[in-house]
């Protein structure tokens, strides 16, 4: 059996997930990070993307927006402000909020603080399309 991890992971509202997986792949802040049984400590702040974790050769997928991952004693756990299956995924509505979020972007002229959150609403919306239809872009 190969060693294993425990990942946790919460969101404000919610335990969203308390297992022992084999491998955890994450949206970190500077790229994605494969997390593997004797992983070297880290703290990295994490943007919207897909998580996968793989369990007894089976993957699942979640998508996490903003937040903190801790890797420690093989323990990954993730602190998202939203953390959601595909089946929580509206895919209409991923649709219309990637399509305002592209708009908002063009049409951007404003504070730099405001350009953070509207890439973080379009960074979102294409997470939430890649988990339910497989869509990147």
């Amino acid at each position: 059996m190969a060693e294993q991890l425990r990942l946790e992971i919460v969101t404000p509202e919610k335990r969203v997930l308390d297992e022992k997986v084999e491998a955890v792949t994450l949206p970190g802040l500077n790229g994605e990070m494969q997390i593997l049984a004797g992983h070297t400590p880290i703290i990295s702040q994490l943007k919207s993307g897909i998580l996968t974790y793989s369990q007894s050769g089976t993957s699942s997928r979640l998508m996490v927006s903003g937040g903190f991952v801790e890797v420690n004693h093989d323990r990954v756990s993730v602190l998202a402000d939203i953390a959601e299956n595909s089946d929580e995924v509206d895919t209409a509505q991923a649709r219309l909020e990637l399509t305002e979020a592209e708009k908002a972007l063009s049409a951007w002229s404003g504070e730099e603080s405001e350009l953070a959150t509207v890439q973080n609403k379009l960074e979102r919306a294409q997470a939430r399309l890649e988990l339910t239809t497989g869509e990147r872009r």
